[in-house]
This record gives structure tokens, C-alpha cells and sequence, in this order.
């Protein structure tokens, strides 16, 4: 196991000494100058910009502290770099604009990446250099307001897509944010999102979408990583970070269902980390004391946590819309996989995300996935088609014989002490949602073949 230091750099100039203990291997995160950031930080506030949006100052250090946990989270790999095959040691040396105020987020920053990745984090903050003294540009002149009165996650997939649908047909006005990831999720962000334009012909219907990434070898000798378990921190930064620049007090919309919010692991053996958990409770409520902590007026809010992804997509305000855009969203782990087996990148049908998809559509889904019928054959348990569809059916047959037991299974992802008050409908916004994917298991045999 080899511990790992990142520092980041802001300009040629910046050359302060960083000490590195003995047992540390130091990477250099080199951003650049001012005005032209790498990694897409320089574009993103650029297209800010253009929107009509000047994030503070603790904004921009948002975005510059996610670049450095996503340049570790994705560029150092667990197989090597930790004992247990999981759990890596990082830390990270963040240059922003007021160290003082960072080095009160510290704890809640380590509780919330721990938590979020599985990994044991350090996080330290030293000042800019005077190059970048500042990185967002001065506001120009504006005839009008903003329009925007609020942020909305746009991923690509379903949920952020009947998140959207309700938001604008209700009359708000949120700016959409993007991670613009792999091919496919690109695509379908675009697909979806231009959907929502041609139907709802508003002016004021914009997104920022940015595109980080990082070379491969950045870290020198070490592989890449491939479960990014911490792009959700990413995700949020930019939004909050954009929402500094509404000049009040915001929310973040994160549309999740309830049931991959929990992510209650279905496998007994199957527990922290390995779980992803980019929307739990316990994790958005560390964002938001982590915003708190920062003098930054907005929250992280997950309007459909105590709704299964079947009554998201039967509520949705606009189902003829909805309807038509379905097939456009993405929501499989891992849609570059079929390239494996030289078919067209998308759902294949039998991973977590994809059989909660197929479930909360069940009779009307639009969408084409790789395996298309579940119940013409017996799925082999030895391989991925079948390992999911097995856990599912082995946690609904537990928690059937045991309905009480999801009052215990809740906890288990992580803690609920955040939202004592929720911890019944939590418990049964679970039920329901093994319920909803027991309905489209029916008939489905998964075993060893």
C-alpha cells in the first residue's frame, strides 16, 4: 500500500514547499493560469459566465477542492494502492482563497469523503498564490436579472429527468447541471435535455455542463480507478458552486428515488463502501453542513426521497412527456460495457439500476436493453447477468418471511440520526420498492447453471 498526496498548483509561480512525509507520494495537480483553469474549471466558469453568473470567491474553491478529489478518487487505484484491495489513503493540499475559513470544514470534509468513498481522507488548505488572487471575473454589465430561481442536478438519467419535467411544469426556473461523463451519458443528457426545450420553449431553459477528466498515468506508476465512488462530490460542488452565483439563498434539487438513495445493500456480505452512496442522507446532510460551515446560502434537497422510482415515474407531471424522453435517459451502471460484446453502447438489463428501471416502467418501458427478456432462459448466478437478479430476489424473500426487518435493514448503509423523523418512511419507501421489483422478477429463474 502506498499513501498519496495530491497539491495542487495554480500557476507557474506557485512553488511553495509542501512537506511530504516519508511514506507519501506526491502528485502534482498543475491548473494553470487564472484565466484559462484546467481540467474544465476554466470552462465551466467561463460558461457561468455567459449565463450571467459570478460565483464567490468560496465557489470557485469548491470547484477547485473537487477537482482534487476527483483527480485521486479516479486516478489512483485501489487494487494497488490499498491493503484491503478498497480502502486508499489520501490527502490532499488545497490552495483557496480564505485558509482560515476552509480549516473549519476540515472534519466535516473528512466524515463526508470518508463516508462517500470508503477511503480514509486528509484535507489540508494553504493560500493561493497572488496570481490567483482571484478566479472569477468581475460581473459585466446586466440589463436584466437572473432568471434563475434555483439549481437542479441533470444527469441523464430517469429520476433527474422527472425531476426536471415537475420542476418546469411548475413554473420554476432552475439552472440544469451536468458532469458530462462517458459517450454514452453524454448523449443521453443531450437527448433529454434538448427534449425539454423543444417541449417547453422557454428562454430561460439553460445548463452548465462540464466536462473534467484527467490523464491516465497522472499519478506516476499507479493505474486508474474505475468505481468512482466519489463523483457525487463533484456533482454537488458544481451546483453549489453555480448557485453562489444567484446572489440569494438557494436549494439544490438532487432528484434520487428512495430506494438507490438508501442503496440498502441486498447482499448481507455486501456492505459500506461498495454500496455507492452518493445520495444517502447522512451525506447530503454533511453537504449541507459542510455549506454551513462555508457562509454559503443554499442546501441540498432530495424532493423524492420517500418515493420508489415506479411512483416518481407514475407522478410525474407530464407523463405523454415523459413518455417520450424515457428511452433518451440513462440509468445502467455501466453502459460502455456492451462494447465488450460489440453491441451499441447502453442498458443491459440486469445490473441494480437497470432491473429498478425496468420495474418502475413495468408495461410501458420504451427502453431497448441488451438482455430484453428475463424470463426466457434460467440466468446464470456465476455471471453478471444474474447476480443481481438473484440478490433481489433473496432480499425479497427475507424481508416477505419479515416485514419488521426493514426497520433494522435502513441503517445498515449508514447513519439516519440526521432524519430521526423519516426513519418509518425510509423503512417503507424500502418495502415498496422490493415490492415494485419483486413484480417484474415474477417468473424469473436465476441460479447457478
Amino acid at each position: 500500500m502506498t499513501r498519496h498526496l495530491i497539491v495542487g498548483r495554480l500557476g507557474a509561480s506557485d512553488r511553495a514547499a509542501i512537506p511530504k512525509a516519508a511514506d507519501e507520494q506526491m502528485t502534482q495537480l498543475r491548473f494553470g493560469a487564472p484565466d484559462s483553469l484546467a481540467f474544465g474549471l476554466g470552462h465551466a466558469l467561463d460558461d457561468l459566465r455567459k449565463l450571467g453568473l459570478h460565483p464567490s470567491e468560496t465557489g470557485a474553491d469548491l470547484l477547485v477542492l473537487a477537482a482534487h478529489v476527483h483527480a485521486a478518487d479516479t486516478r489512483i487505484s485501489r487494487a494497488s494502492e490499498s491493503q484491503d484491495g478498497w480502502t486508499r489513503e489520501i490527502r490532499l493540499v488545497v490552495p483557496v482563497s480564505d485558509p482560515n475559513l476552509w480549516q473549519t470544514t476540515r472534519q466535516t470534509l473528512k466524515r463526508t469523503l470518508d463516508f462517500l468513498t470508503g477511503d480514509r481522507w486528509q484535507i489540508g488548505f494553504r493560500a493561493r498564490p497572488r496570481t490567483h488572487h482571484a478566479l472569477v471575473a468581475a460581473p459585466d454589465e446586466q440589463l436584466g436579472g437572473i432568471p434563475y430561481d434555483g439549481i437542479s442536478l441533470f444527469s441523464g438519467g430517469l429520476d433527474s429527468l422527472i425531476g426536471a419535467i415537475d420542476k418546469l411544469d411548475a413554473g420554476h426556473s432552475p439552472l440544469f447541471v451536468s458532469h458530462a461523463g462517458e459517450s454514452a451519458v453524454s448523449t443521453s443528457q443531450e437527448t433529454c435535455f434538448d427534449g425539454l426545450r423543444q417541449h417547453f420553449q422557454r428562454n430561460d431553459l439553460d445548463r452548465l455542463r462540464v466536462w473534467m477528466t484527467f490523464p491516465n498515468g497522472l499519478v506516476e506508476g499507479v493505474e486508474s480507478e474505475s468505481t468512482t465512488r466519489g463523483r457525487s462530490f463533484l456533482f454537488f460542488a458544481l451546483a453549489a458552486a453555480a448557485g453562489t452565483g444567484l446572489g440569494r439563498p438557494f436549494e439544490v434539487q438532487v432528484p434520487e428515488n428512495g430506494l438507490i438513495a438508501l442503496n440498502v445493500p441486498l447482499d448481507p456480505l455486501r456492505l459500506g463502501a461498495p454500496s455507492t452512496r452518493t445520495t444517502h442522507p447522512f451525506y447530503i446532510a454533511r453537504w449541507n453542513d459542510l455549506l454551513g460551515l462555508l457562509g454559503v446560502r443554499g442546501s441540498l434537497v432530495n424532493p423524492y426521497w420517500d418515493m420508489t422510482k415506479g411512483e416518481m415515474a407514475a407522478g410525474c407531471a407530464d407523463q405523454a412527456l415523459l413518455m417520450s424522453l424515457a428511452a433518451g435517459s440513462l440509468s445502467c451502471s455501466s453502459p460502455a460495457k456492451a462494447r465488450w460484446q460489440g453491441l451499441p453502447q447502453g442498458h443491459c438489463g440486469h445490473c441494480l439500476p437497470c432491473l429498478i428501471r425496468r420495474a418502475s416502467l413495468l408495461g410501458r418501458d420504451p427502453t431497448p436493453y441488451i438482455l430484453g427478456d428475463l424470463t426466457a432462459a434460467k440466468l446464470d448466478t456465476r455471471k453478471a447477468e444474474g447476480v443481481q437478479v438473484r440478490a433481489f430476489q433473496l432480499a425479497i424473500e427475507r424481508l416477505r418471511r419479515n416485514p419488521d426487518l426493514a426497520v433494522t435493514l435502513v441503517h445498515k448503509p449508514g447513519s439516519l440520526a440526521d432524519v430521526p423523523h423519516q426513519t418509518a418512511a425510509l423503512a417503507d419507501v424500502y418495502r415498496r420498492g422490493l415490492v415494485e421489483v419483486g413484480l417484474l422478477l415474477r417468473g424469473v429463474r436465476a441460479g447457478p447453471a
